[in-house]
């Protein structure tokens, strides 16, 4: 790989013995990896992939994924770089917590967070890139969450409406991705020798409006996908004098990962707590992470909830649509109809009518005349919820994402929709009439799949 020369010359500054082989592994191969969401099934397929496993993640594996595999589209397994699985771990939420992920498209770092919370307390994943936040919540609607509200907002705008809020904030900075060359080499054209610090500035922005939103005794996580030290350690460094309520934690560190750099700062013995990710001493590609406890106060602003908002109409097509479907405990979810679609809202989410919202929780479905029809996401998240089932296999699953209508072997016990199971994943509605699966898979993802173009 063509590096550039000041590039160059930086790290055999600063690595010195250790920046031939640091600067010889931009020429190696990319590490490839993904993970199980532990929170659906695991096929056969999947167990046949997972043959080697990454030390730090209980639920990642190297290897690569297909994208039109069944149990990629059914939020079983997740893309992604080996090191960047790190950065889940350390930030790993307990149950029940408020958590933000304020810089998130294009979802890999929310989809970690997700497992970990196994639907329960709140997830705000924002994405201030409109472009970026329609990945976010593809990926977000693949895993089935029914905790989580995606916003398209600035810092300072979440900050605003929701001060002393959180319990966890994730930081994965923008910067300048130094850690991705190897992965995206057109990384390298736009990089100067200012670039780290530039990106820096942004950092130091979205850091302060961060530590708004926690509350005491929260965690604030940071990471980037670079190496530069003035977005790493000097960043941390400014941040633990800027404010002196904060005290990095420990990381434990395994498989070639190593202490943060003082020296690359301002000798703050402490930024040694922080953990860096180097190509040539792990298999990943290049990642710096640091974890901090807040131990001061930030005030708090008085928040109203958000309240069920259906006519009565609504509310009876809903409750028809949950009887004839047999589900007797639907999850506790704040109803909200935005037009025709119908949303359930985590009732942890306070009122936030400021906030540019790109969803609203999960959409639940659509008001039709004198019916409700259920949506896909829906049924992705049929795990949590006791909705019937219909088993298909492998060539029934191929003529469902290409919108054919297909014949089961056996009339189904009752007519109406059912979330369809594939290897015990559910892959979406159908409606069942007798033996006969009326096709409800959305149209903009339908494709010819083959068993050739699928396999996992």
């Amino acid at each position: 790989m063509q590096l550039p020369a000041e590039f160059i010359s930086k790290y055999k500054k600063l690595l010195g013995a250790d920046a031939p082989a640091f600067l010889a592994a931009f020429d190696g191969p990319v590490e490839k990896g993904f993970r199980i969401n532990p929170n659906k099934p695991v096929t056969p397929a999947m167990t046949a992939k997972m043959t080697s496993a990454v030390p730090y993640s209980p639920i990642g594996y190297y290897g690569r994924v297909n994208g039109n595999a069944m149990e990629h589209l059914a939020g079983a397994v997740y893309s992604q770089e080996p090191s960047a699985m790190t950065v889940g771990e350390f930030a790993r939420p307990e149950q029940h917590e408020r958590v933000l992920d304020l810089c998130a498209a294009p979802g890999g770092k929310t989809t970690h967070l997700l497992s970990y919370l196994k639907q329960t307390g709140l997830l705000v994943t924002n994405e201030i890139n409109p472009k970026r936040v329609t990945a976010l919540g593809d990926n977000v609607e693949r895993y089935g969450a029914l905790n989580t509200v995606i916003t398209n907002a600035t810092p300072a705008a979440l900050a605003k409406e929701l001060p002393g809020f959180f319990d966890r904030i994730l930081v994965d900075a923008p910067c300048s991705g130094e850690g991705m060359f190897r992965k995206d080499p057109a990384a390298t054209q736009y990089w100067t020798p200012d670039y780290p610090a530039e990106c820096a500035t942004r950092q130091r922005e979205i850091l302060t409006e961060a530590v708004k939103m926690l509350k005491p005794g929260g965690h604030l996580i940071y990471s980037t996908c670079t190496f530069a030290p003035e977005e790493d350690e000097q960043m941390m460094a400014w941040l633990l004098k800027t404010y002196p309520e904060f005290e990095l934690e420990p990381l434990t560190k395994t498989a070639g990962m190593v202490d943060g750099k003082p020296e690359w700062a301002d000798g703050n013995p402490t930024l040694t707590r922080a953990a860096r990710l180097f190509p040539h001493l792990m298999r990943g590609e290049g990642h710096f992470i640091a974890k901090l406890v807040f131990h001061g106060e930030t005030p708090v602003k008085p928040k109203r909830t958000v309240r069920n908002e259906l006519t009565p109409t609504e509310r009876q097509l809903w409750q028809d649509f949950l009887q004839k479907s047999g589900v007797t405990n639907f999850p506790d979810l704040v109803l909200q109809a935005h037009g025709d679609q119908l949303y359930g809202l985590p009732a942890a989410m306070p009122l936030t009518r400021k906030l540019k919202v790109f969803r609203a929780g999960i959409q639940l479905g659509t008001f039709k005349k004198k019916r409700f029809e259920p949506s896909y996401a829906l049924a992705l998240a049929s795990d949590a919820i006791d909705l019937p089932t219909v088993a298909i296999d492998h060539a029934q699953w191929q003529k469902y994402v290409h919108g054919e209508t297909f014949q089961l072997t056996q009339a189904a016990t009752k007519n109406g929709f059912r979330v369809l199971t594939c290897d015990g994943l559910p892959v979406g509605f159908g409606k069942v009439v007798g033996t006969t699966v009326k096709n409800f898979f959305p149209k903009g993802l339908r494709f010819l799949a083959t068993a050739e173009n699928t396999a996992l």
